[in-house]
């Protein structure tokens, strides 16, 4: 049988809401993230009735139901007050940043990128919660503004460096002690030599064997 066309149901009642770049940061997952916070204050009748689209909440509502959209309307305004402030989740972080979820954690493991609290949620159709740290807009604003993740990408490539030298120079004089015993007792003049291999005093002076 042929399928039967879909009508679009003409919306009679409409209203647009323009979200401000101070609110977005220039995220589509972050204007995704307000439009569900708005929906968490609709009646659930009309949470489906309000769309985001090109930088605005846009709430369409058929004909007969002009109460249901003014109430719409007033939650909508209402919840958009002060949205610029809206705490910033771990998704939207890595979408403003373009990070990863490893360069996340480290970074805010070590105080980089500043915890403005938690949060705990429920999971969809789950028994089990889970508690994730927010961030707050402003901070993260000034990240961007500062290109912070740059500088903290060299950061973290000069740390790693410097471990592979450490974790390498010790790994070198473990496989010289291990030769040592297994030529036999180490006297005086064998334990001058281990401290003459090769590289070995450039660790030693940089303090990265103790």
């Amino acid at each position: 049988m042929p399928t039967r066309p879909k009508t679009d149901v003409v919306a009679k009642f409409t209203k647009e809401w323009a979200l401000p770049v101070a609110a977005t940061l220039g995220s589509s997952v972050r204007a995704k993230g307000i439009l569900l916070e708005v929906r968490a204050h609709l009646p659930s009748d009309t949470k489906k009735l309000i769309h985001h689209d090109a930088g605005r909440l846009a709430l369409r509502v058929g004909e007969g139901s002009e109460d249901a959209f003014r109430t719409a309307s007033a939650i909508v305004s209402d919840t958009l007050k002060g949205v610029e402030n809206l705490p910033v989740i771990p998704r939207e972080a890595e979408d403003i940043l373009t990070i990863t979820a490893t360069e996340r954690h480290r970074w805010l493991k070590d105080g980089s990128l500043q915890s403005a609290g938690t949060r705990t949620v429920k999971l969809r159709g789950r028994a089990r919660k889970i508690t994730f740290h927010v961030f707050d807009p402003r901070h993260i604003e000034d990240v961007l503004d500062r290109d912070l993740v740059t500088i903290w990408r060299e950061e973290d490539a000069i740390t790693a460096a410097e471990n592979r030298r450490r974790a390498a120079g010790k790994a070198a004089l473990k496989r010289a002690k291990k030769r040592a015993l297994k030529a036999g007792p180490v006297n005086q003049n064998d334990e001058e030599s281990l401290q003459d291999l090769q590289g070995w005093g450039e660790f030693e002076s940089d303090g990265l064997l103790r």
